[in-house]
């Protein structure tokens, strides 16, 4: 019997999370919990399970919100038992806009903090016994080229490029903290999503198999650090 390999991915109705269940669904090893806010009106996600050769399951998460981290354990209890989580794909974010350092919104800053750094980090730290059961436990974070001051990018987008300096930093605090897991953050490239917007160039599939690659390569020396979608290390 194939040893199965079991994934929780957040943020997978649309953009790079449905291309992560697209991708994965093609095996028959994968058990993939694919989180999103609202299963119901996720189309295009329950198309692809629908024809999936692995084992799928859609469950609620809105990671901005602490008690639906919290509340997601019980679907992942329910669903693997026993079991191990071998991969944990923080992919789920929010992008606020384009205003510059004199612009920024409190409300929006919050909203950005509290989805991209503190959810992901919520989340590993709720779902972390069912990780440490796996022989290979992997948890991605990912991040943003603009969360860089390697890359220089000027003075677009400062909430969100805060959050993902933040995120970057909280991956190095929880690799240090958990050497027994592999934790990295990524940065996906500029990909054709909504997100994504006008002027993107890489296409989601491309992005998404040079992480799976990295996730499935990736050794426990490399935790904590920052990569690119092509594996290559991404400047802090």
């Amino acid at each position: 019997m194939a040893t199965k390999t079991t994934w929780l991915i957040t943020g997978t109705s649309r953009g790079i999370g449905l291309e992560f269940v697209r991708q994965l669904a093609t095996s028959a090893e994968n058990v993939v919990i694919a989180s999103c806010r609202n299963p119901d009106a996720a189309t295009d996600l329950k198309a692809i399970v629908s024809k999936a050769k692995g084992t799928m399951h859609v469950v609620p998460l809105d990671v901005g919100d602490l008690e639906s981290i919290k509340g997601v354990e019980k679907y992942v209890k329910d669903i693997i038992g026993d079991e191990a989580l071998d991969y944990l794909l923080n992919n789920a974010g929010t992008h606020p806009g384009e205003a510059d350092a004199f612009n920024i919104s409190p409300e929006t800053f919050i909203t950005a903090m509290n989805t991209n750094v503190l959810g992901p980090a919520k989340l590993a730290e709720t779902l972390l016994p069912y990780l440490e059961r796996s022989q290979r436990p992997v948890v991605m974070n990912m991040s943003s080229g603009l969360g860089s001051f390697g890359f220089d990018l000027g003075p677009i987008c400062a909430a969100y490029s805060v959050s993902k300096t933040a995120l970057n930093m909280i991956t190095y605090k929880q690799a240090k903290a958990k050497p027994n897991v592999i934790f990295f953050a990524v940065d996906p490239g500029w990909v054709k999503t909504e997100m994504g917007g006008e002027g993107a160039q890489l296409e989601p599939d491309v992005s998404v198999s040079g992480i799976l690659k990295l996730l499935k390569s990736i050794s426990l020396q490399q935790s904590g650090q920052y990569f690119r979608h092509d594996g290559s290390t991404s400047p802090w």
